[in-house]
């Protein structure tokens, strides 16, 4: 009697486990492909294999005699039942998407926005820029994200050709070619631009890291370039070398500005059209602390003082 007992235990457990078994083996078949899909890719016949076999272990171990209906598409929470199960940590691409899709979520709205609100409220004035552009502007300004010229000064598409660096510098005619002179040669000789605007700025680390380089050697690329506004750091250390540190900072980012106004001057394509009044050259700089802004334009009779330490402007203006 007892070799029957034994029996009939061996049967009901093999009945019980061959399902599990068979699942088993045949994702140890398909494992070396796990690393590289999502679940989406795997074949709708093999996701639903795997799901009607351990809805059928459940019913074993429930006692439930019954078979489930089984949805064409499996859940995600079968999949994860499913990994369980079989002793595997979840799928790798089953988990909810991460923050980068959660921000590019959110620029899809706002794309969408200013396609109702600016676009199609703008319609003909987005047609004309299909043909060409004219901008009354060329603006240089600095790459700091809180610094964005379209946002404080609210030009419209079409109405400035924009670069921007770190730190805002145009660097002279002698130190060769770099992409802001690119953009200043299309934007004066092709477009014919009517203004050039340089906007500074306040707290820029550019500045920063120019104020506090030694002449040490030590160079990286952030540092080759601010070296185009050495003759103002030099400048405000000469005038203000009593001041602390953040004060001469803050006077150098107003002094180069106006060194870049000059250096635009290098530039003989520039220097004509502002002698002949084609083009005017403007400096501004934007305090985002209490949030106003300082204009002024450079006087060209008058720029020639420059070797004596001096720019004159004229037009100064502050807007707060």
């Amino acid at each position: 009697m007892a070799w029957f007992i034994r029996f009939k235990a061996r049967s009901l457990v093999a009945a019980t486990t061959r399902p599990l078994r068979d699942a088993l083996d045949s994702f140890h078949c398909s494992q070396p492909h796990f690393s590289d899909f999502s679940v989406g890719s795997f074949p709708r016949k093999w996701l639903r294999s795997k799901a009607m076999r351990l809805n059928e272990v459940d019913d074993i171990q429930s006692g439930s005699s019954s078979s489930p209906e089984i949805d064409r598409r499996p859940s995600v929470s079968a999949l994860k039942a499913s990994s369980i199960a079989l002793g595997l940590e979840e799928f790798p691409h089953v988990n909810a998407p991460g923050e980068k899709l959660n921000l590019f979520d959110e620029l899809k709205q706002r794309f969408l926005s200013f396609k109702k609100h600016k676009y199609l409220e703008e319609f003909e004035h987005f047609q004309a820029l299909k043909e060409a552009q004219k901008p009354k502007f060329m603006v240089i300004a600095c790459a700091d994200s809180r610094v964005c010229p379209s946002t404080i000064l609210g030009f419209r598409p079409g109405e400035a050709f924009m670069i921007r660096n770190v730190a805002n510098l145009v660097p002279p005619l002698e130190n060769g070619p770099s992409e802001t002179n690119a953009a200043l040669e299309f934007a004066v000789k092709t477009l014919e631009v009517e203004n050039i605007l340089i906007i500074g700025h306040s707290c820029c680390g550019g500045i920063q890291t120019l104020m506090s380089m030694r002449d040490n050697g030590d160079s990286s690329f952030i540092k080759t370039w601010v070296t185009n506004g050495k003759i103002a750091k030099n400048r405000t250390e000469s005038a203000a070398n009593h001041l602390s540190f953040d004060q001469k900072c803050r006077l150098c980012e107003k002094e180069s500005i106006n060194r870049s106004l000059l250096n635009l001057l290098t530039y003989p394509w520039i220097e004509e059209r502002v002698k002949k009044e084609l083009l005017f050259v403007h400096g501004g700089y934007y305090d985002f602390l209490n949030c106003t802004f300082e204009k002024w334009t450079l006087d060209f009779k008058g720029s020639s003082d420059e070797e004596r330490g001096r720019i004159l402007v004229k037009d100064q203006q502050l807007w707060c």
